[in-house]
């Protein structure tokens, strides 16, 4: 014979396997987004570590140093404080606002001494609207605005 099951202790076994599984998926949801998380590196940090290691870099470009070789881009980059520069190659889409003095980020590897690009990794950042400059043109601007009222 089939035991009958009281429906008051079905939904209580149903709400708790329901608990178990959400509870099991958010901590393997946070699990992953920690572990695959990057860390970006420094143009400094790359040039310490060990070669043939794939890693994420975020520079700034030094002006007056890109060129084009063909297909291939070089460039030099440093330290978003400034430092030491290191010559890059990168074959690949290269976005408009890619220029000398430019934050960019690019995922490659070191070789000999140079960091070679992924293609269709090179992002480039663009420059914050709350630096100094637009900081007192924002001001500027208000105390006008201000003045005429």
């Amino acid at each position: 014979m089939v035991a009958v099951v009281d429906p008051s202790r079905k939904r209580k076994i149903r709400l708790g396997v329901a608990l178990c599984v959400a509870v099991f998926l958010a901590v393997a949801l946070v699990y992953v987004s920690f572990n695959a998380s990057d860390q970006t590196k420094e143009p400094s940090q790359i040039l310490s570590a060990a070669p043939g290691q794939k890693y994420e870099m975020n520079a700034k470009v030094v002006p007056k140093s890109v060129r084009h070789d063909g297909e291939t881009l070089e460039f030099e980059v440093e330290d978003r404080s400034g430092g030491e520069a290191m010559p890059v190659s990168y074959e690949g889409v290269v976005p408009d606002p890619f220029r000398g003095g430019r934050e960019i980020v690019l995922t490659g590897t070191l070789e000999n001494g140079t960091f070679v690009g992924e293609p269709e990794s090179l992002i480039t950042k663009c420059p914050s609207k709350f630096t100094t400059n637009a900081s007192e043109t924002a001001g500027t601007g208000s105390g006008s605005s201000s003045s005429n009222g």
